[in-house]
């Protein structure tokens, strides 16, 4: 969830000029994105709490990252992120997360994620745009991947890949939380190296 009002207003801003790139009314973005054209308005008018598949569907939709949508431009040559100063986009009932750490430039950016998944607790995501890549290495736990209806149980020290243009949902098994890295690598082309906004 975009947490604070400044976020919202980066957040507001980025949609709004990806959108107009795209040369997209808000009704065409929002039948696209399957996001209402209320809450669109809402979020352009740096209004709401839009939660992290409203921020997927739209980014899919506009073919940039997540993180294009919520960071403004590049303060330097080298960034350091700290995870206690980057908001969960995502938090389950059980108390797991999951963070956007930040995502590389260039033609075919990296999203960086750290995520907790509590035992049983699971996150599903629908599928992404054609040439999203995700990796999941399992640092600390067991979870359970499901890609497209078939499960994979991975354990600390373990890494897997897989095509994000199918549904696939992160669950946390064992007794223990998991804690994970994962990474979303975006297809190259045109839409992809418009990140920063």
């Amino acid at each position: 969830m975009v947490e604070t009002g400044a976020a919202l207003r980066t957040v507001a801003h980025n949609v709004r000029a990806a959108r107009t790139r795209a040369g997209l009314s808000l009704e065409e973005l929002g039948r696209r994105a399957q996001v209402s054209k209320g809450a669109l308005v809402a979020l352009e008018k740096a209004q709401g709490n839009p939660n992290l598949a409203t921020l997927v569907r739209l980014a899919d939709t506009l073919g940039i990252s997540v993180s294009a949508l919520m960071q403004g431009p590049p303060e330097d040559r080298v960034r350091v992120v700290a995870a206690d100063t980057v908001a969960p986009l995502w938090t389950g009932e059980r108390g797991s997360e999951a963070r956007l750490m930040l995502t590389t430039s260039g033609p075919a950016p990296v999203e960086v994620w750290r995520w907790q998944l509590e035992p049983d607790e699971e996150y599903p995501s629908h599928p992404h745009q054609a040439g999203v890549v995700e990796t999941v290495s399992v640092t600390s736990g067991r979870m359970t991947l499901i890609v497209d209806g078939t499960e994979h149980t991975l354990e600390a020290g373990q890494t897997a890949t897989f095509d994000g243009d199918t549904s696939h949902t992160y669950r946390g098994s064992g007794t223990e939380t998991c804690s994970l890295i994962m990474t979303v690598h975006l297809p190259p082309g045109p839409a992809a190296s418009q990140v920063t906004v």
